[in-house]
């Protein structure tokens, strides 16, 4: 399937490769019916591979697994093979069928129905409420800064949070001009500033709620906290059994090494690819571990002696910290062992 915003595009073929059909669907529940319907009319569906099952084929995979079929990702089609045949939605459906047949497409997709597609929106609604507050914080140094000299002299000297507080509490006044404007401003600006930290403090009692719920282990590794938890947990998704090993965990989240050996030269690069978030937040908890833990700052000692650059280190210290992630991902929580049973 070729998913867009409004209409998805399917195509059927054989497992001998020959194509039987291709339509396009409306991407409404009625819809996701439909197409499934259409394309078990020409015979028993086992695999799909939809694009972009992240963003506009998210809903479309969640109705094909609730259906019993296996979904594969599919990137797009290969640049060069799209300038010899052109490039339509019904050519690109069939490109995606042709990808999951020949193997060139393996990658299970996420089911993103579980509690970690809570956790992915409460970190999106967060993500957005900071900036905003940054920007708002930012905001009222530089209306003092053109404000009026008694209003300004007022506030000078207040550190954020009392600057804030008193900016809320300042009276709304019935002149015109630009001093009262300018305190105007700032009541606002105050006001919005504590409404979005109200919200940020929700979502983070909402995140650490669901992550505890989802994967409590995780929380009790050393230098690990709720929002690197929430990263890491995104990445591997629902469905974290989709990686195969921790090998496949560490070439997710971008700390697997690349070789990069030529000639007389054997050596390795960092891997640049990956879940950059999730490859944050391991990189966030090996500062944490070098601060705190005696022996990550030994391990560094150690293989600086070695030659290692202080970036190499830290690459490996990431590996051996997705190792752990991982194994602690495989071992299904209290809570989903006892729905299980």
């Amino acid at each position: 399937m070729d998913t867009h915003k409004d209409v998805h595009a399917a195509a059927v073929i054989t497992m001998l490769g020959a194509a039987l059909d291709g339509r396009s669907f409306p991407a409404t529940a009625q819809g996701y019916r439909q197409l499934l319907a259409w394309a078990r009319s020409s015979g028993v569906v086992r695999r799909a591979g939809v694009e972009c099952t992240g963003s506009y084929g998210a809903a479309l995979t969640r109705h094909l697994h609730a259906e019993g079929i296996e979904v594969t990702e599919v990137n797009q089609p290969d640049k060069a093979a799209r300038r010899r045949h052109g490039k339509t939605d019904a050519v690109d459906a069939e490109a995606a069928a042709r990808a999951v047949l020949s193997g060139r497409a393996t990658v299970t997709a996420k089911t993103s129905d579980g509690p970690v597609e809570m956790l992915r929106l409460f970190k999106l609604a967060k993500g957005s409420a900071i900036k905003s507050r940054t920007q708002a914080i930012n905001q009222p140094k530089s209306v003092l800064v053109c404000a009026d000299s008694a209003l300004r002299e007022a506030l000078a000297g207040l550190t954020n949070p009392h600057l804030i507080k008193r900016c809320a509490a300042l009276e709304a006044l019935d002149a015109t001009g630009p001093a009262t404007a300018a305190r105007h401003t700032l009541r606002l600006l105050a006001r919005r500033i504590q409404h979005l930290t109200e919200e940020i403090d929700d979502l983070n009692q909402r995140l650490t709620e669901a992550v505890k719920a989802s994967s409590p282990g995780l929380l009790d590794a050393r230098g690990v906290g709720p929002d690197s938890t929430a990263a890491l947990l995104i990445a591997a998704g629902d469905n974290p059994e989709r990686l195969t090993s921790e090998a496949s965990f560490a070439a997710l989240c971008g700390t697997s090494p690349v070789e990069a050996s030529s000639g007389k030269t054997q050596r390795r690069r960092l891997n640049r690819g990956g879940d950059r978030q999730a490859n944050a937040a391991l990189y966030r908890i090996v500062l944490s571990r070098l601060r705190w833990d005696d022996g990550t700052r030994n391990y560094l000692q150690r293989r600086l002696a070695e030659g290692k650059t202080r970036r190499e280190v830290i690459r490996c210290l990431k590996r051996y910290i997705a190792r752990e992630i991982h194994r602690l991902l495989a071992t299904p929580s209290p809570a989903h062992t006892a729905t299980a049973t």
